[in-house]
Parts: structure tokens; C-alpha cells; sequence
């Protein structure tokens, strides 16, 4: 009786089967892991595209052969400017190496040894674009590829100056202290757990390491590295299936330009930039934060670029600020120096000036403003994404537009004339 009594008196709680709670979807539930969301966007991907590939190899079978290449190089290595002027850049790298251990030894003062790799990054910059510009059997595409590996070279030559130039000036400084206390200098350490030797200065003048340098995916130059203790060959495995099965989308006439771009970005700042990390065993991974939840322009740009933005903010925006210039005036510097390097990176190599990306960048500086100031949570993150999907497609219109009135229209007028 007593049991019977407890049931009936408990028999909701018995029973019930509800509870207060959200929604998965719903903001407040708190949930967050939607692995099988993103798996099911990659397998209706592949899925969407797997028969168009399939048809594109039973008709024209495989257009492109590595062997080839190679071969068709190796005779002919002049009819492949681009590649031959990426060879080239060696020369400024090893321009680096031997001025900064001039520098270290004292053969150079410091003002002789600035000058001489204010030539040599100049250098960087004037003799590929000028080469783009006079040989026109460099194509747009090999173009676009040279003066990107210039382009970070330069970024990666600076970082590398500034930093050799910052530790003279802290051997100097001990130097001195060391003089007054008839004291040592620290021997070598060992670098973690990884068992990598720690090096100082002028010891990482070498060949090796700044070869290392020039490939890790990184602009900024240390002289230790954080390094992962082995390369996991099943990551690698993975970084380098999603390299392929991305560039080969990348390549559908029917993707539009936006998403071309998010496939740009992840096969770049995610799949290939890992690979490479992971191949050189280079520790630092942030290569890009929660860009798509921006709320802000300039929380975007300084979170979908992460190298990039930490050159920037190392070698450029703080040395401003050091050096007396205010916060926005340091900024608008940045967005002046990406601008140039945007319309650098178009203009040449399509051989015409019509500053459609350097304006673009600058119109940034308005729409920050705007966003900051009227615009707030998913509002804000909203025109973000409106000026993504609005704003490159209409700049590539442009180009192309210009390119074809260029090249085509003024062709077949002469032909029909």
C-alpha cells in the first residue's frame, strides 16, 4: 500500500519524460559540434562534382602529366619564364644571408648594410614586375604566380633584416653590461622537449636556416621556431588529398566567384599551409582565426590573413607607433600598404593600370567606419559577408571586362579593319 501510495502521489515524476531545455539549433542551447554538418558539405561536394570529373576523363582523359612537364622543362627551360624567374629569387635570398653576416662580423657599418638591402628588397620588387611587363611570353597566370613569390619574399626578407638588426642591438646592449660585470654569455640550451638546439646570435647566419625560413608558412622571422616533435604522416596524408580534391573544384566553370574563393581559402590557409607545416615540422598552426564570425571590417582583416597580420603588426603598425605616428594614422598606413600590394599583384602581370583593387582596399576604410558605427552582432557580421560576396566578384568583373576590351576588342577591330 505504502508503494502503491508513493507511485500515485509521484506519478508525474514517474512519467514524465520532458524537461526545460533549447533546441540544438536555437543560440541558447549552447551547442556547438557540427562535424557531421561540415562532413555532409563535403561528401554533397564531391558528390555534385564527381560526374563532372568523371566525364571530363572519359572525354578528354588526363590533360595534365607531371612527367611531361619535367621533361618539357628540362629541354626547354626558357619557355617557362615565370618558373625561370622564381629561380632567380635565389639571388636576393643569398644577398640577405651575405649582407647580414657582414653586418654580424662588422666588415659593414650598420647605415652601408640598410642601403644595401634597401636595394635588394627594392630589388624584389622592380626587376620581377618589370620582367612581367617587357617579356610577353609571360602568361597573366605565370605572372600572377612570380610576383606572389616575390611578394613574400620581400615580406619574408624584411622580417629577417629587422630581426638580425634587433639582435645586434641586444648583443650591443649586453655587450656593454658584460664589460661593466666581467660576466659570461649563456651557453647553448636544449629547445624544449624536442630536442632541437636552441640558437642565438649570429649562429643562424647559415644556409639552413634561412632556407628553413623561406619555407615555412610564415612572414615573420625568428631564430627559434616552435616545432612539432615528428611529422604525422597520416595529417599529411589528409592535408595533401584536400590540396587535390580542391584545386581540381576550383576549376568548375559553374562555382561562382565567392565560393571559389572560400575553396581558395581553405585549400590555401588550411590544407596546403598544413602540409608544408607539417612537412618542415613547424610548430606555430594559427594561420586564420573565426574570420566568418566577424562583426567588424577590421576584426576580418586582421583575423582571416594571420601571417600577414603579424607582419603587419610587427614590422609595420608598431614601428609606427614607436616611432610617434597615432593609432589611425598607423592604420590607414596598412591599409595604404595592402592596397599597393593587391593592385601590385593584378596590374602586372595583366600588363594594365586601372587600380580597381587598390580603390576596393581603400573603400574599406569608409565601410569600417560604417559597420563600426551603425551596425552591431549579426547585423555587422551580415554586411560583412555582403561585402565578400558583392564586393570581389564586382572588382573581377572589372578586370575582366577591362582585360577583354583590351586585348580582344582592339584584335578584332584591326582584323576587321
Amino acid at each position: 500500500i505504502h508503494v502503491i501510495s508513493y507511485c500515485l502521489t509521484h506519478s508525474v515524476c514517474l512519467f514524465s519524460c520532458h524537461k526545460l531545455q533549447e533546441s540544438l539549433l536555437s543560440s541558447n542551447s549552447g551547442y556547438s559540434n557540427y562535424r557531421g554538418v561540415l562532413n555532409w558539405c563535403v561528401v554533397m561536394l564531391v558528390l555534385s562534382n564527381a560526374r563532372l570529373v568523371l566525364e571530363n576523363l572519359i572525354k578528354y582523359g588526363v590533360l595534365v602529366d607531371p612527367i611531361q612537364i619535367i621533361s618539357l622543362f628540362l629541354k626547354d627551360p626558357y619557355s617557362w619564364p615565370a618558373l625561370c624567374l622564381i629561380i632567380v629569387s635565389n639571388v636576393f635570398i643569398m644577398a640577405a644571408l651575405y649582407i647580414e653576416r657582414k653586418l654580424s662580423v662588422g666588415s659593414i657599418s650598420e647605415g652601408t648594410g640598410t642601403f644595401l638591402h634597401c636595394i635588394n628588397l627594392a630589388a624584389l620588387l622592380f626587376v620581377p614586375a618589370g620582367t612581367v611587363l617587357i617579356l610577353t611570353s609571360i602568361t597573366p597566370v605565370g605572372g600572377v604566380l612570380a610576383l606572389s613569390v616575390f611578394t613574400i619574399l620581400f615580406l619574408k626578407l624584411y622580417s629577417y633584416r629587422d630581426v638580425n638588426k634587433w639582435c645586434r642591438e641586444i648583443r650591443h646592449a649586453k655587450a656593454r653590461t658584460l664589460s661593466r660585470s666581467h660576466s659570461c654569455p649563456s651557453v647553448h640550451k636544449a629547445n624544449g622537449t624536442t630536442g632541437y638546439t636552441h640558437v642565438i646570435y649570429p649562429a643562424n647566419l647559415t644556409h639552413r636556416d634561412i632556407y628553413y625560413f623561406i619555407f615555412v608558412p610564415t612572414l615573420c622571422y625568428e631564430l627559434n621556431f616552435p616545432r612539432s616533435p615528428r611529422i604525422r604522416k597520416r595529417f599529411l596524408l589528409r592535408r595533401l588529398l584536400e590540396m587535390v580534391r580542391d584545386s581540381r573544384n576550383s576549376r568548375l566553370q559553374f562555382v561562382p566567384n565567392h565560393f571559389i574563393w572560400l575553396i581558395f581559402f581553405y585549400w590555401y590557409f588550411h590544407s596546403s599551409m598544413n602540409f608544408v607545416a607539417e612537412l618542415m615540422q613547424f610548430g606555430d598552426r594559427e594561420f586564420y582565426r573565426d574570420w566568418w564570425n566577424s562583426e567588424t571590417i577590421p576584426y576580418f582583416w586582421s583575423n582571416w590573413n594571420i601571417p600577414v597580420h603579424k607582419w603587419c603588426l610587427r614590422h609595420f603598425y608598431k614601428p609606427m607607433l614607436v616611432k610617434g605616428v597615432n593609432k589611425l594614422g598607423a592604420q590607414l598606413a596598412v591599409f595604404f600598404l595592402s592596397a599597393f600590394f593587391h593592385e601590385y599583384l593584378v596590374s602586372v602581370p595583366l600588363k594594365m593600370f586601372r587600380l580597381w583593387a587598390f580603390l576596393g582596399m581603400m573603400a574599406q576604410i569608409p565601410l569600417a567606419y560604417f559597420v563600426g558605427r551603425f551596425l552591431r552582432g549579426n547585423y555587422g557580421n551580415a554586411a560583412v559577408w555582403m561585402s565578400l560576396i558583392i564586393g570581389q566578384p564586382i572588382a573581377v568583373l572589372m578586370y575582366v571586362h577591362d582585360y577583354y576590351v583590351l586585348h580582344y576588342e582592339s584584335a578584332a577591330e584591326s582584323t576587321a579593319a
